[in-house]
């Protein structure tokens, strides 16, 4: 027994979620009453059966039965009444339209709050089912009517059918978010007999992060496919390049680029991608992945440049020319598409970019530029001091250095930050937020 701070838990769901944290939950020391609708499921955990085939979960059932810590009914009210925490894991299939099925999770909810009136001490609401952003704040306040003695947070679930049992015992991410600190706290210490530090966020991150977890496995998956039906026409080993791939593990299995930022360029990315969805097209391949990047990254530089065409000012100071910072390098460069835009668009602009000197640039780098804002010249700004000085607002298209960090930050200007870096306290916008 791992028991750790025990607690009296419910379970709303005897599914695969409900059912393995209701078993791996009772196995580190908890109490725990699972509740469903389903006859055949509470009667299964009853007697300590897996309603359903997951490896480990029969013997973890069996267990918790036998050891009096885990119990199963169809009745609410009982289970309830001395209750700690009530982790909601009820279905949220998809509707026909693609959005979430919220029946289940408002009944639950509903049942819950009938509830409320006979209880004689607060209860955590920790919501476990995969739900939308603004999701528990709804239902916080349209079902449970901002109840004093409830305090709804969310702990989403990675589980993985096949593995749910190891996955819950050997977890890899732990997410609870919510306003109050307390209650978020509570139901992490749930968690605490397990080798896994807890990642407390707010209410909206946690509910978000399942699916951005979600979505970002499903892109890998693609894009091995992708690669690897490419690799196949080519006759070339797919196994291979994905093995090379992934021992690089400074760049590309890592955190390396997962930041919310301003859109790619440079003389690599879109040369690069560009020449790889025309061989494919050219062996008649469709790779829907890979074709979509550049039409993203465009779409998120017009994200951006609407943000900028929104300003409420005539001079717009600009910070960074290049396609990335500590580069002289403007070919493809995003920022230099913003500015060509913004002066189509008749805005005044300035630019401060710390490499970029017209007299010392040369080649295909000097025509890029020239071709692309003939008059650069004159927009160019010699020091940080002369932008800042003429500027009423400042866009920041790439991470400045601490010392010009120092002077945008002591300048007083707003700032509009496309980089996502967080560096700028007083940012009006940041480019995760683009709309």
């Amino acid at each position: 027994m791992l028991r750790v701070n025990e607690q009296n838990v419910v379970i709303f769901g005897l599914g695969y979620v409900g059912c393995v944290t209701a078993a791996c939950l009772a196995r580190l020391g908890h109490h725990v009453t699972g509740i469903d609708c389903d006859v055949t499921k509470v009667q299964s955990v009853q007697a300590g059966l897996s309603p359903f085939y997951e490896p480990g979960l029969q013997e973890l059932l069996s267990a918790g039965v036998a050891a009096q810590r885990l119990f199963a009914t169809t009745e609410c009210q009982a289970a309830l009444a001395n209750a700690d925490i009530a982790l909601v894991c009820v279905g949220t299939p998809s509707a026909r339209n693609g959005d979430l099925g919220f029946d289940q999770l408002r009944r639950t909810i509903s049942q819950i709050r009938d509830v409320l009136a006979g209880r004689t001490k607060e209860l955590i609401v920790a919501i476990r089912s995969t739900v939308f952003p603004g999701t528990c704040e709804e239902l916080t306040e349209t079902i449970l009517g901002n109840h004093p003695g409830v305090r709804v947070v969310c702990n989403p679930e990675f589980l993985r059918e096949g593995c749910a049992v190891l996955d819950f015992m050997q977890p890899s991410l732990l997410v609870v978010g919510g306003a109050d600190d307390e209650a978020v706290h509570s139901v992490a210490r749930l968690y605490s007999a397990l080798k896994v530090e807890p990642v407390l966020v707010s209410l909206r991150t946690a509910e978000l992060i399942k699916y951005a977890s979600n979505a970002f496995h499903a892109v890998k998956i693609c894009f091995a496919n992708e690669i690897g039906t490419l690799a196949a026409s080519l006759g070339v080993s797919a196994e291979e390049v994905m093995e090379t791939l992934c021992a690089d593990r400074k760049l590309n299995t890592s955190a390396a680029y997962l930041k919310p930022g301003f859109a790619f360029g440079g003389s690599c990315l879109p040369k690069d991608l560009r020449a790889l969805n025309y061989r494919a097209s050219r062996l008649d391949l469709q790779l829907p992945l890979l074709e979509s990047l550049l039409h993203s990254n465009r779409q998120h530089l017009t994200r951006a440049i609407d943000c900028v065409l929104d300003l409420p000012v005539e001079r717009i100071g600009i910070i960074g020319l290049t396609f990335k910072e500590n580069t002289d390098d403007l070919r493809e460069s995003p920022a230099v598409a913003m500015l060509e835009h913004l002066i189509g668009k008749g805005r005044n602009v300035r630019v401060y970019d710390a490499h970029i000197r017209l007299d010392t640039i040369y080649g295909s780098n000097r025509n890029f530029i020239m071709d692309a804002v003939p008059h650069i010249g004159r927009l160019l700004t010699r020091t940080p001091d002369d932008l800042l000085g003429w500027a009423e607002y400042l866009v920041i298209t790439q991470r400045p250095s601490p010392e010009l960090q120092i002077c945008i930050t002591e300048s007083g200007l707003p700032i509009l930050d496309l980089t996502g870096s967080q560096a700028f306290a007083r940012s009006a916008i940041a480019v995760g937020s683009l709309a």
